[in-house]
């Protein structure tokens, strides 16, 4: 018998940093489910052995604490670099740490994908375009970003990250992705996060008023976090010479308020809705142009607001009421 087209795929051995995360234990759990090897890197400052334990017996799941400020050495194929506070409460918290974090860490993933010739994936954000006067927002778009506002640490942290993906491929040939991750929800969220999807769905369960910074008209786009795993997936594994930066998220746009009124109605909460100051740089407009993640990646989101947040909300309903 001929078994020269019956090949078994070869498993690989891939690094996700900030893997016990909201996004990254949802990755690591895919990625465990392809049959790969999975080293999940995690400083515990936001992440949660709560959002991997169900993970720690698999044979193929090895769990390191680690902060990616500093070096480490690992033998791996790829890497998934995720570890970053992604809530305005959690990098204002300690700002020059998210900058570290954000240049310091990529320089040492980078660093080990030069050494080990891994292909590494940058998880970017949305918030590289800062207040966009560009709408929907397209990669080729150089965003407007106040550099020394309270959201710099993570905006311009991201954007040197880019800098650098881009310098180490170019000077030291080392095979690069780099995507731009929209609003993202679903389960796993930090109940105290002060992101707006996980502020409503936690308000309206406790049955307080939900808040709104601003007059609510401002808008954002919301990504289900199986879609967004799939759109990482997707981008690790396309082809060699596409290295993006690519926007993965939904093209579906929502205002604040709208979305307090469907949590509100999904709930069924008495909550009423109370208004704030809307915080220093809060962008007005968060839309993705999706078109070359749909041509490159043939990637585009499936499930809709009102299922990913009835998913959400079941996670939430079920942690508070422990």
């Amino acid at each position: 018998m001929n078994n020269r087209h019956c090949q078994i795929p070869q498993s690989k051995t891939i690094l996700v940093t900030g893997g016990a995360g909201f996004i990254g234990s949802h990755l690591c759990e895919q990625l465990l489910k392809e049959g790969n090897e999975v080293i999940c890197m995690d400083n515990f400052f936001t992440g949660s052995k709560e959002n991997i334990r169900h993970l720690l017996h698999e044979p193929h799941f090895e769990l390191v604490r680690h902060d990616i400020v500093h070096p480490i050495f690992v033998e791996v194929d790829e890497i998934y670099n995720l570890a970053c506070p992604a809530s305005p409460i959690h990098y204002q918290f300690n700002p020059v740490k998210t900058i570290k974090t954000n240049v310091m860490g990529s320089i040492h993933m980078l660093g080990l994908a030069k050494r080990v010739k891994a292909k590494i994936l940058q998880a970017s954000t949305s918030e590289i375009y800062g207040n966009p006067m560009v709408h929907p927002q397209e990669e080729s778009y150089w965003g407007n970003v106040n550099p020394i506002g309270i959201r710099s640490c993570y905006d311009e942290g991201k954007r040197c990250a880019e800098t650098l993906f881009f310098d180490y491929h170019r000077q030291n040939n080392v095979k690069i992705k780099v995507v731009r991750i929209f609003n993202t929800y679903g389960p796993r969220m930090h109940p105290n996060d002060g992101r707006v999807v996980s502020n409503f769905i936690v308000q309206a369960l406790r049955g307080m008023d939900i808040t709104i910074y601003g007059d609510g008209s401002q808008t954002r786009s919301f990504c289900f976090v199986d879609d967004m795993v799939r759109g990482l997936m997707a981008m690790m594994n396309s082809r060699e010479d596409f290295i993006g930066p690519v926007n993965l998220g939904n093209p579906c746009e929502f205002t604040i308020k709208e979305l307090a009124n469907k949590v509100i109605e999904l709930t069924h909460s008495p909550a009423k809705i109370i208004y704030k100051q809307l915080p220093q740089d809060d962008p007005e407009r968060r839309r993705p142009n999706i078109e070359v993640a749909q041509k490159e990646l043939s990637w585009q989101p499936t499930i809709a607001i009102e299922e990913g947040l009835k998913r959400t909300i079941g996670y939430f309903d079920e942690i508070l009421s422990r």
